[in-house]
């Protein structure tokens, strides 16, 4: 959201707030708590359109935020002849998140950037092929560049690069007025990503299919969350092609964690976290354990394994047993990183960082 403020005399002191929820038509978006004493006078009229030029002119740069998500039940149910998996997850935003800035220019052609030297910076980036995905379709002429500043732990079982593209896809479809709606991006997301879908919409959802398929859930509770990866990566397609689904599988209560999240009960949610790939990467890498039996003995509720992993999780209902945990992990060898976070609601309906340059 941006905010102007404008001053035109003692009955015309108001904030004009501009939000890109709405459609494309810069004049649909406006929402204007007018002060003045007549509403419907020419002079408020005047200051609308004032800001709808603003607003349609200057539109040259937007900057997003991209959450990272934790998978509270992971279950796999079966492989799907195309090679997919049909899974059934919960999955939740937390305040960890990379920063997207996208800018607008004349030359054509998608620039990369990115604070980490090793990200690739053309189709092998997940955000690069985002931006081609809709400006090829929709034959946008002008060019964009595209900085990424990642603090989401990369091949984590984060989400960080499918968060990334949908921030991308969202900006692209905002900044050039593409006209998409939450579906439409959501169908064109999950051709580059499974995950992608959930990016876009965010918060608490209740994933199916290879998890395009979302069921918003009430919030999750207020509680916090101790992250922490260790010092090496896994692919996720290896592990799923390792996963051994047969009459044995213990499989995740994925109904009994909902109801939980529909109970506000923290502790219910904890006791029923369950990740049935841990069964492949927490075997091949059993420091996975160890840190889950850390955060145990740290006070966390329950702790498990995020996505395909290697990042591991502990959810504690008390702040101060979840920083001082994260202060204990940080000095343990098996940690590479260690985050405090909150659930948050995610996605870019609910929450977004946006600038607009405009002319002086």
């Amino acid at each position: 959201m941006i905010v102007y403020n404008v001053n035109y005399g003692l009955y015309t002191k108001f904030k004009i707030q501009y939000t890109m929820r709405a459609a494309q038509k810069a004049d649909e978006a406006i929402k204007l708590p007018v002060l003045a004493p007549n509403p419907t006078s020419q002079f408020n009229r005047l200051c609308v359109a004032r800001v709808v030029e603003l607003c349609e002119v200057n539109m040259n740069e937007i900057r997003l935020r991209a959450y990272a998500k934790v998978n509270l039940g992971l279950d796999v149910l079966r492989r799907r002849e195309d090679g997919y998996h049909d899974v059934r997850m919960v999955m939740q935003n937390i305040n960890l998140f990379d920063k997207i800035f996208i800018k607008r220019r004349k030359e054509t052609g998608i620039s990369v950037k990115s604070n980490l030297s090793y990200l690739p910076n053309d189709k092998g980036n997940l955000a690069y092929r985002a931006a081609a995905l809709l400006m090829d379709e929709f034959n946008v002429k002008d060019g964009v560049e595209i900085e990424l500043y990642k603090f989401i732990p990369v091949a984590a079982g984060m989400a960080g690069g499918s968060a990334d593209a949908a921030a991308v896809l969202y900006g692209i479809n905002k900044l050039f007025r593409l006209g998409l709606d939450l579906a439409g991006l959501m169908e064109r997301g999950v051709s580059l990503g499974a995950d992608i879908p959930y990016c876009l919409m965010g918060g608490t959802v209740l994933a199916e299919g290879i998890g395009e398929k979302l069921t918003r859930l009430k919030d999750c509770p207020d509680c916090y969350f101790v992250v922490a990866k260790p010092p090496f990566s896994v692919s996720t397609k290896l592990v799923y092609e390792k996963l051994m689904l047969d009459e044995k599988t213990v499989h995740p209560d994925i109904d009994g964690i909902m109801d939980a999240i529909n109970d506000g009960d923290v502790r219910g949610i904890a006791g029923k976290l369950s990740n049935v790939l841990e069964t492949v990467t927490a075997v091949e890498y059993p420091d996975i354990e160890g840190i889950k039996d850390k955060m145990r003995e740290c006070g966390a509720l329950n702790a498990l394994m995020s996505g395909s992993g290697p990042t591991v999780f502990g959810i504690f209902d008390d702040k101060g047993k979840a920083e001082e945990c994260n202060r204990i992990l940080r000095q343990d060898s098996r940690v590479k990183t260690a985050y405090v976070a909150e659930n948050c609601s995610g996605g870019f309906e609910a929450r977004m960082e946006e600038h607009y340059v405009g002319r002086q």
